[in-house]
């Protein structure tokens, strides 16, 4: 008898702590946070990405002579300066200032012909305003002069005339900044300036070389 009660009070003790475990909420639910919504992950874009037209005018170019890109790393537009030389290489040719130079010099040259044959194609359109015309003239003028200056600055280099090539060079600036000027006081558009932009950029850099790296 005194088993069966023993057996009894047991069985009772057991519901009971069954019946207050089901009846306790799970740890699990307290320590769990809820869940929260997924971090935002912003994924920044590569700069050659971000924008393409950084990426076209930074690089140099992987071919490029090694002397050749030396020398242009040092002028204002060392990508223009390979790409506008470069093609005038010759085999076997000495690398340094001077002769950079006198391939800038000429390779500018090329650019501001093709500027003043535009600039006259131009002139002849029947469709061409009168202030549109004042603007080209200037320009034909200051291209004429532009290449003026250029025989003057390879005449100086062959005899090694330091201060006259260094303020022909000078000279320059100004010539192709005359073209420019012309549209933009006119306040029209220049049908031209792509060349200016370029021929610009040419200028500088050879008054970089030929003033900081030539030397006679």
């Amino acid at each position: 008898m005194e088993i069966n009660n023993k057996i009894t009070l047991l069985l009772i003790s057991i519901f009971c702590l069954f019946s207050f475990s089901a009846s306790r909420p799970s740890n699990s639910l307290f320590l769990a946070p809820a869940p929260g919504p997924s971090p935002l992950v912003v994924k920044s874009q590569p700069k050659e990405v971000a924008n393409e037209n950084t990426i076209t005018f930074s690089i140099m170019p992987s071919n490029a002579d090694p002397g050749l890109q030396r020398i242009c790393g040092d002028t204002d537009h060392p990508i223009e300066c390979v790409t506008t030389t470069a093609p005038f290489l010759q085999e076997n040719m000495l690398i340094e200032p001077v002769s950079i130079l006198k391939i800038a010099v000429e390779a500018m040259g090329n650019k501001t012909k093709e500027a003043l044959g535009t600039a006259n194609r131009l002139l002849l359109d029947p469709a061409v305003d009168e202030t549109m015309v004042s603007c080209l003239e200037t320009c034909i003028n200051s291209y004429n002069a532009v290449l003026d200056v250029n025989m003057k600055v390879l005449d100086a280099i062959t005899v090694h005339d330091l201060h006259t090539m260094k303020m022909e060079l000078s000279a320059n600036v100004e010539n192709v900044h005359t073209c420019s000027d012309a549209f933009e006081e006119a306040d029209i558009e220049s049908p031209i300036k792509d060349f200016d932009s370029l021929l610009e950029k040419m200028i500088s850099n050879s008054l970089a070389i030929g003033v900081d790296m030539v030397r006679f």
